[in-house]
């Protein structure tokens, strides 16, 4: 690593990452005050309820010049702060004692070497998953597809289904079966619409393929480094998604994964962190930043959400895995290209270096996105493989076999 510059040393406070998305698994947030709402939108909630302050939707002239307005003030208010970040938070960063934390520079020369010789010699494999659902009253299928893949081509593709039918009668008591089939079908939701009531929720279903995501590129790839969507210990997986077996075997995995294979790096399409794309947006292009450890992030989601018979004994195993695994894992940011985000990056300790410099480098093949492409070539053979499209063309031609075609549809499926 002697070609990477150091740009300043110390840390950042704890960081608390996630991947965008709402836990239901928490209590609902506080109502939002009329205050705070006046704050964020500069104008009072009873404002934006009365019509006479809306405009007709025709007027494209004061559209426009309204979000031009507010665009360009927004965008000159955050390079001013990403000033300020350069020039206050930067020189801190190491203070705290975050392992290798500080601000990093790499030359072209160097993101040229790990595209030769790391890339595009299969040295590194992306996996990237999809999750489909056909939902119709007498069954819903979940389809779920992972692809792994490298730059010397397609290392693999696996799917499984799972059919979910409320009516599976045993000609046993058909009052019963009846009466037992009204009330599953109450609890559940409108179709196509998630609850998390459904023995299958949107979050069991991602943690299932959060869990595959991982399980194949531990032991399905032969690659030397491992490229994973997300983060190594997404939220679906400490919590287990509502399923105890699903965390008991989500523990052994992830450990292995960290502590044993170590050479890792993983980039998520989104976080709720916005205050790291804020310290993010002040890096300069081929630069890097560490600036944390896992530890306060995988701390918050064990603290909680662990109760009942089913889930004793599984807190300590939950307590350990933040203690041997929490400060292994770093979280840090790259910008690849002049034009591009900020992206978050989690990588092992002893591997933070090159795992950067494999991400960035991989970012460089398309400047305008600065995120790996191996990634979104996994989740283009995915998209291509298991999408909607395509798993919804077979089901519907299944329903025509079985005489019908459109009965089970929903409004929105027969729309055009």
């Amino acid at each position: 690593m002697d070609e990477i510059t150091e740009l300043s040393t110390s840390t950042l406070a704890p960081t608390s990452e996630e991947d965008g998305r709402a836990n239901p698994l928490e209590s609902d947030q506080p109502a939002l005050t009329n205050d705070e709402y006046a704050v964020a939108h500069d104008e009072r909630l009873s404002e934006t309820l009365d019509l006479d302050t809306w405009v007709p939707g025709a007027d494209l002239v004061e559209m426009q010049g309204r979000i031009r307005q507010e665009i360009s003030a927004a965008v000159a208010q955050e390079k001013e702060m990403e000033t300020h970040v350069r020039e206050q938070v930067f020189p801190t960063l190491r203070e705290r004692g975050v392992p290798e934390g500080g601000v990093y520079t790499a030359s072209l020369d160097r993101f040229e070497r790990v595209q030769r010789h790391v890339l595009f010699n299969g040295a590194v494999e992306a996996c990237d998953g999809t999750v489909v659902t056909h939902d119709t009253l007498p069954v819903t299928i979940t389809q779920i597809g992972v692809c792994l893949v490298s730059y010397r081509g397609d290392q693999g593709s696996w799917v499984h289904r799972l059919f979910r039918r409320d009516l599976r009668t045993t000609g046993a008591n058909l009052v019963d079966e009846t009466m037992n089939l009204l009330e599953r079908r109450y609890e559940r939701e409108a179709l196509d619409h998630v609850n998390a009531r459904d023995r299958l929720s949107s979050l069991a279903r991602r943690g299932i393929m959060a869990f595959a995501e991982r399980a194949i590129l531990l032991q399905r790839s032969d690659a030397p480094w491992r490229l994973g969507h997300g983060s190594p210990t997404p939220y679906e997986l400490v919590t287990g998604s509502g399923m105890p077996e699903l965390l008991r075997r989500s523990l052994e995995l992830m450990r292995e994964l960290i502590l044993e294979h170590r050479r890792f790096v993983f980039v998520p399409s989104a976080t709720a962190a916005r205050h790291l794309l804020t310290i993010g947006g002040a890096l300069r292009p081929l630069e890097y930043a560490i600036v944390d450890t896992q530890r306060h992030n995988l701390s918050r989601i064990a603290s909680g959400h662990y109760r009942g018979q089913e889930w004793q004994g599984l807190q300590a195993a939950v307590n350990a895995f933040v203690e041997d695994c929490g400060d292994t894992i770093l979280v840090g940011l790259y910008r690849a290209s002049l034009h591009a985000p900020p992206q978050l990056f989690y990588a092992h300790v002893e591997h933070v270096h090159e795992a950067a410099l494999i991400a960035m480098a991989d970012s460089l093949l398309q400047q305008h996105r600065g995120f790996p492409m191996l990634i979104d070539l996994a989740h283009t053979l995915c998209s291509t493989t298991f999408g909607a499209e395509a798993f919804s063309t077979l089901a519907q031609v299944a329903y025509a076999e079985a005489g019908t075609p459109f009965r089970y549809l929903g409004e929105r499926k027969t729309r055009h």
